[in-house]
Formats: structure tokens, sequence, C-alpha cells
């Protein structure tokens, strides 16, 4: 079971994350000060941090300068400016997320830096396809199917999420990123992509004025 650290000034923020994370099956440990949170940060007893940016005694930025652990960091902050970003990218964090969030995003952050980092395997099934995230891995009818590196994780975005109305700003934001600068378009054209190469025609369906879903069950759209 992966363990994930939370670095989060915030009580009511931080309990909210750790609810999210243990959802999915992670431990999750909370702690609220800076220099304690550098002090388990270099432990290396953890496969993620989720770290504030504004924090008492010692801020992200300064933990992330200071740390001697290579355990990845998503920072979690209310700063928005881009340079802030940049800033926290080039000190070595592995994703950025802005308050305040979808809880959705962010598990769909985490799964991407824990597979980055080969600190998740996991098996998604669905009908004919088989997908491992931690190998890159997906199988059609038991052939290999190609697919560039967004369609996978957009396909392994929706096998998480079944049944769940999804937009194409949540799509935009949990798949391409928060730097994405591109259109809605990018979503749709990646979406007729994978119906196309899986035969998902019927089952990953567009939900009108909404988004996408892909259908675990029978739906009669209105």
């Amino acid at each position: 079971m992966k363990k994930i650290l939370i670095i989060e000034d915030d009580i009511n923020i931080a309990k909210m994350i750790k609810r999210a994370v243990e959802m999915k099956k992670y431990t999750a440990h909370i702690e609220y000060s800076g220099n304690k949170g550098l002090e388990l940060i270099n432990s290396n007893e953890f496969d993620l941090i989720l770290l504030d940016v504004m924090l008492p005694e010692l801020d992200g930025f300064k933990i992330i300068s200071k740390r001697t652990s290579k355990t990845p960091i998503i920072f979690i902050t209310a700063k928005q400016d881009v340079a802030d970003k940049i800033k926290g990218l080039k000190l070595g964090a592995d994703d950025y997320i802005v308050k305040p969030f979808e809880i959705m995003e962010l598990l769909a952050r985490i799964e991407v830096v824990l597979r980055r980092y080969n600190n998740l395997e996991e098996i998604l099934t669905y009908e004919n396809i088989y997908v491992n995230t931690n190998e890159h891995v997906c199988k059609y009818n038991n052939n290999d199917c190609y697919l560039t590196p967004k369609e996978f994780d957009l396909l392994v975005f929706f096998l998480n999420h079944p049944d769940v109305i999804i937009t194409r700003k949540q799509l935009l934001s949990s798949v391409w990123g928060f730097n994405f600068e591109g259109e809605t378009r990018t979503v749709d054209t990646h979406i007729q992509q994978l119906r196309k190469k899986l035969d998902l025609k019927d089952k990953l369906v567009t939900v009108p004025k909404y988004g996408y879903r892909l259908n675990m069950s029978v739906h009669n759209e209105e």
C-alpha cells in the first residue's frame, strides 16, 4: 500500500485530502508544520508528498530546497502566479495544483506521478480491454494496441472513473495539466481516437452540454 505524506497547515483541507486518498486505498499521514514536514520527507518513508507552499516555520519552497530525499512532490497551493508555478517545478516538484481544486483532479495527478516513478502498478480491465499502467501497455482482444501517451492517460482516467460524467475542463486539467494552453477540441480529438482504436463508440459516450462518460452499464440518454 502506497504511503502519502500530506503537509498542509489548514486542518480542514488536510483532512479532506486524507479522506480522499484513503478512498483510493493509499495510507495517508498529515503534518501541519514545515520543520516537521521536512524531517518526514527526508525519512524516505513515503511514496509521495503533497506539499502546501504557505506553511508556518518553513514554507514549501524552502522545504523542497532543503530536502535530501528523492520522493516525488506535488505542490498544493493557493498561489496562482505562473512565476510561482515555474519556481516550484524548477526546484524539483513533479506537479503543481492550485486551490481550490477538485478531488478527482488531485487523485488523477497522484496516479500520474506514482506511475511515473513506477510506484503504482495497476491492472485495469474493461470488456476486451486490458491496461497495465506500470508497463504502459494496452491490449484489445489480446492484441497490442498503440496509444499515444495522452490517449493512454485519458483511457486510464476514464477506467478509474466509470459511469461518471467528466467535463472537458476536468479532462484538460487532470490529463493535460495546469499549463495546457490548447483548446477543448483537443479532448474531442483524443476521445475520437480512443473510440476508433478500442471500439468504444457506444461505450465512451458524449453527454450533451456536460462532457463524456465511460459506461459500465446501459444508460438511456435524454
